[in-house]
Order: structure tokens, then C-alpha cells, then sequence
């Protein structure tokens, strides 16, 4: 079967049809930031207001490139989306109603320096991306593909059980996980100890707990489905049906919107979406067009499950742009007060916070300086006790390295991002074997990014840890047929 010739059919297929292309880039890049823009409120049009009005447009240009693109770029295209509701609609709908949904501490001149700064890595993303178009072909290269060990698939499967059943025992049964978040972290606490011990370990007890129990059974979940995608043969196996079955019940427990952050469901949701759909690219343009409608229609009002019937705050709604000035959408106000904390008198940290993230399986009671969570620590000099402020990936780069190592980090992130998304295109989406690696670890990433973009890291290290240690054990570079799923 000739997969090159394939390759070069789809992006015919691709592309979107002008009649559509059209009202998408109307609506993405000039409707949407205009009315909002158009919309009363007490909010002044300052610098900074103008400046979120190009970062959302520009933002928004380059999202309608990832749908109109003929190529699946699932890592860019979550990128861009992220970028332009997140760093560029919402802030823009805050400032025009004067309301931050995180207090900003600074003066207003920090909160346009950070909004520079979005723009800024949105520039150098860009640029490493570009340069990653001008590498040589991944085609070429003879290199043995990584490829899903039949027996290991099954010893993660059986972990995955193990470890899920474990998190529902210890936290009472599968009920709690359909109460609400503030249920479950309460019997997290309960779980691990973390009311009787200091709120570090408690705090660590809880990711690893809650990381075993929900990121094989995930994984597990996704090489089994890519295997009866991909296979007519393992779709009349009852050793392949009946594991997925039982995995896709834990999942619908383990991570189900209700009881899990709205971020990592929104991972779970993008990875099997394309895992079940690999080439299809129809499902592509839909995730990325329909996902500006979900953050800005249903994903604020989601946040009722956070909260038990005493502590749940109804979404006010009196203007449509109340949804965008929550505590979702906190991102460019925390990186204002990143700047604001650095300029305080604290400086840059050079490399102790990315370090501290990349070593989160080291104990405190080894490295007594380890740093604490950014959002937190920065939190922490506002005056407030909130674990769930965000640290976007500007703001923890920027706190590092300074503008310019926060520009190399960006640039680095858009260029491993473009080249990422090649090698999916050209080893994964015309690749039909059940075994193929990267046709889940991609979609799984891309979902994940808006974890990663959303910050902070060291929260976001803990499932990484989990899923590399999944990885390696499922794979192998050995082309031994009895081992290969078929």
C-alpha cells in the first residue's frame, strides 16, 4: 500500500470549502473581537485594551489557518485555540466590563506589559514553527518505528484496574465521584492523610493517588480503542472487548467531567476523540471551530460541579460576556502578577521553577528548597490561600529566564510543536497498524496542552510522570511480529 500517495490525497480532502471558510474567518477574526470590543462597560480603551484586540485577532487568524489547513495539526491547533479564548477573547471582554476575575495588584501598566509579553511568545511560536517547516523530511529517515508490546498492553490494562479500583475503595465507592469536586478532594484529604500531615506530603499524596487511578486507566483505554479501530480481527476478540468494556465503565467513574478539573476532561475527551477518529478530517475542523463555541456557551457554566449545594455560585448572566470573567479565564490577570511579584523585590528565579516541576517526584524532605507551586507562591504573595490559581506557561518561563528567555522558550515550544505534528501526519494518520505509538500519545498531548499553556507546571508534572512510566512500559522498538498487536 503506498502511503505517500495517500499523504498527498488528504489535504484535497482537507481543506475547507469557501462558503464556510468564509463565515469562520468573519466570525473568528472580526465579528467575535468586535463585538465584544463594541459591548458597554466600565472598562477604559486604554494601550492595553488595544493591544488585547490585536492578540485576539492575531490569534484568531492563525486558528482559522489550523482549521483551513489540509493537515491535521492537532498540537498547534490546540495552541491557537487556547491562545485566542483564554489570552485574547477573554481578557478583552474583561477589560471592557473593568472586572478581573483574579484581583491584579499592580498597576495597569503591568497588566500591559504581560499582554505584550502574550504577544510576544505568540510571535515566537510562530517563528519556531516556521523554522521546523524548513527541516529535512521525516520520511527518509530509517528509524524503527515505536510500536505497542501485545503482552505489556495487557500488564498496563491489569494496572489500570488495580490502581482505579484502589482510588474508588479508598475514597468510598463509586458515588463520590458523582457528587462534586470539593467532595472529592475532601475524601482525597481524608485518603492520604492530608488534615493530620503537613499540607505538602498531603498535597503530594493526593496527585499520586489520583494520577495512578486515572491516567493508566485512560492510556489504557486509548491503545485498546486504537486497536479495534484499526482492527477487524480485535474487534471479534473477547480478550480485546472485554477489557475495553470494563476500562471504558472505570473511565466514565474515574474521569468523569463531574469529579475531575474541566481541563483534564477536556484532555480525555480530545484524545479519545481522535484516537477513535484518526484521519477523519471533518473531526479535526469540528473539535477546533466547535471548541470556541463550548469555552465561551458551556465550559464556565461547568464550574458547578466544583462545589457541594452550599458552596455552589450560580454564573452571573447579565451580559454575554459574564461567562468570560471567571476564574477560568484568570490567565493574563496571573501573569500581570507575576510581573508585579518580580518587581516587588523577589526577581527572577533562573530556572528553579521549570527545574522543580521537571524533579516533582523528589521529596522535600531531600531537596528542602525545592520550590513551591508558582501560582501558589505567587498567590501566596497576594494575600491569598487558593491552590487552583493559574500560572500560564508565559508567566512561569518569563519568572525563570526573563522576556528573553520566555521568547527561546516559546520559540523552542512552537518549533518541537510543528515538528511533532509532522511526524503525526506522516507516521501516524497514514498508518494503519493497531500498535502505532504515536497515534495516541499525540492526541493525548494535544489535550493536555491546555493544561500545560494554563500552568502551573509542577501541577501539571505529576500525570506527565505517571504517563511517561506507562509508555515505557507498553513500548518497544523491536520489530518482533509475535509481539505486535494485530
Amino acid at each position: 500500500m503506498d502511503f505517500a500517495a495517500r499523504a498527498r490525497q488528504v489535504p484535497g480532502r482537507a481543506v475547507l470549502s469557501r462558503p464556510l471558510s468564509v463565515p469562520l474567518i468573519a466570525g473568528v477574526v472580526g465579528v467575535l473581537p468586535l463585538a465584544v470590543a463594541a459591548q458597554p462597560g466600565e472598562g477604559v480603551r486604554d494601550a492595553t485594551f488595544y493591544l488585547q484586540l490585536v492578540v485576539a485577532g492575531y490569534a484568531g487568524i492563525r486558528l482559522c489557518a489550523m482549521v483551513l489547513s489540509g493537515q491535521r495539526r492537532l498540537i498547534q491547533g490546540s495552541f491557537w485555540l487556547f491562545t485566542y479564548l483564554a489570552m485574547g477573547i477573554a481578557p478583552l471582554a474583561q477589560s471592557v466590563l473593568g472586572r478581573d476575575p483574579t484581583p491584579v495588584l499592580g498597576p495597569r501598566g503591568d497588566t500591559q506589559l504581560a499582554t505584550a509579553y502574550v504577544l510576544c511568545g505568540l510571535f515566537a511560536f510562530d517563528l519556531g514553527a516556521l523554522l521546523a517547516r524548513h527541516r529535512p523530511s521525516l520520511r527518509g529517515r530509517r528509524r524503527p518505528p515505536a510500536t505497542v508490546h501485545r503482552q505489556r498492553l495487557y500488564i498496563l490494562v491489569a494496572i489500570a484496574y488495580v490502581a482505579s479500583a484502589l482510588l474508588i475503595v479508598q475514597l468510598g465507592g463509586p458515588s463520590v465521584f458523582f457528587a462534586s469536586r470539593q467532595e472529592i478532594s475532601a475524601s482525597l484529604s481524608e485518603a492520604t492523610g492530608a488534615e493530620a500531615a503537613d499540607s505538602t506530603g498531603g498535597e503530594a499524596g493526593n496527585a499520586l493517588l489520583r494520577g495512578f487511578g486515572t491516567v493508566p486507566a485512560m492510556l489504557a483505554l486509548l491503545f485498546l480503542t486504537r486497536w479495534m479501530v484499526t482492527s477487524r480481527s480485535a474487534r471479534r476478540r473477547p480478550s480485546v472487548l472485554l477489557p475495553w468494556a470494563g476500562l471504558l465503565v472505570i473511565n466514565a467513574i474515574v474521569n468523569n467531567p463531574i469529579s475531575n478539573p474541566r481541563y483534564w476532561f477536556l484532555t480525555v475527551l480530545f484524545a479519545l476523540l481522535f484516537t477513535v477518529f484518526p484521519r477523519s478530517p471533518v473531526m479535526y475542523r469540528a473539535a477546533l471551530a466547535l471548541g470556541v463555541i463550548f469555552a465561551l456557551l458551556v465550559f464556565p457554566f461547568t464550574d458547578r460541579f466544583r462545589y457541594d449545594e452550599e458552596g455552589r455560585q450560580e454564573v452571573e448572566t447579565q451580559s454575554w460576556l459574564e461567562p468570560l470573567v471567571v476564574k477560568d479565564y484568570d490567565q493574563v490577570n496571573m501573569f500581570a502578577n507575576t510581573i508585579t511579584y518580580e518587581a516587588d523585590g523577589n526577581g527572577h528565579t533562573y530556572g528553579k521553577q521549570v527545574a522543580g516541576a521537571a524533579l516533582f517526584f523528589v521529596p522535600r524532605s531531600v531537596w528542602e528548597g525545592k520550590p513551591q507551586d508558582t501560582g501558589f507562591l505567587v498567590g501566596g504573595w497576594m494575600g491569598t490561600n487558593s491552590a487552583n490559581l493559574s500560572s500560564p506557561l508565559w508567566a512561569e518561563l518569563w519568572l525563570d529566564f526573563g522576556a528573553p528567555g520566555m521568547i527561546g522558550g516559546f520559540l523552542g515550544v512552537g518549533y518541537l510543536a510543528a515538528r511533532t505534528d509532522r511526524k503525526y501526519v506522516q507516521r501516524t494518520v497514514h498508518d494503519p497498524s493497531p500498535g502505532n505509538v504515536l497515534a495516541v500519545v499525540v492526541p493525548v498531548l494535544a489535550g493536555y496542552s491546555f493544561i500545560l499553556l494554563r500552568g502551573s507546571l509542577l501541577q501539571a508534572s505529576g500525570r506527565i510522570g505517571i504517563a511517561l512510566l506507562c509508555l515505557a512500559l507498553v513500548t518497544t522498538l523491536r520489530g518482533d511480529p509475535r509481539a505486535q498487536l494485530r
